[in-house]
């Protein structure tokens, strides 16, 4: 017997608080993850790494100014280095990704809890974006785009 597929409405899909995917996600200040019947959407954006790895960065790309505002403490050198240097990159000539995987096995852990699949997988599909609002609108296209691949029944 084979399996049919069903489109998944939206009023189905899994929202999730944390990002779904990339090595890097826990320097990310932008993440969407909404499981979409089998599948992981996930979204990625805005890196902004630790201090040292952004000191690497200014004297790798412009060295004088990191000589001239290496002094500057907390929020005083974070605002001088993004009025500079700004996010980083999540891969080449992006700040913003999604990438689509198979949703696997759920967070179980008594820590943690929160449900969310591991991905299971490489990619299935992905877009890039330079503007948060671009990745927002990009999210949810794939979103739609997934949900009418649906799920098995």
């Amino acid at each position: 017997m084979s399996k049919r597929k069903v489109s998944v409405p939206e009023n189905e899909w899994e929202w999730f608080g944390d990002a779904g995917h990339f090595i890097c996600a826990k320097d990310c200040q932008f993440h969407l993850c909404t499981k979409v019947g089998n599948y992981l959407v996930s979204t990625v954006g805005r890196l902004w790494p630790c201090r040292a790895s952004r000191e690497s960065h200014a004297q790798a790309y412009d060295p004088q100014w990191l000589a001239a505002n290496r002094h500057r403490l907390g929020d005083d050198f974070d605002g001088a280095y993004m009025d500079r240097f700004g996010y980083d990159t999540v891969g080449c000539d992006r700040e913003f990704e999604t990438m689509v995987f198979k949703a696997g096995k759920r967070c179980a852990s008594k820590d943690c809890g929160c449900g969310l699949p591991a991905i299971n997988g490489s990619e299935l599909d992905f877009l890039g974006y330079n503007s948060a609002k671009d990745a927002t609108q990009g999210h949810l296209k794939l979103c739609r785009k997934w949900a009418a691949k649906g799920r098995s029944k």
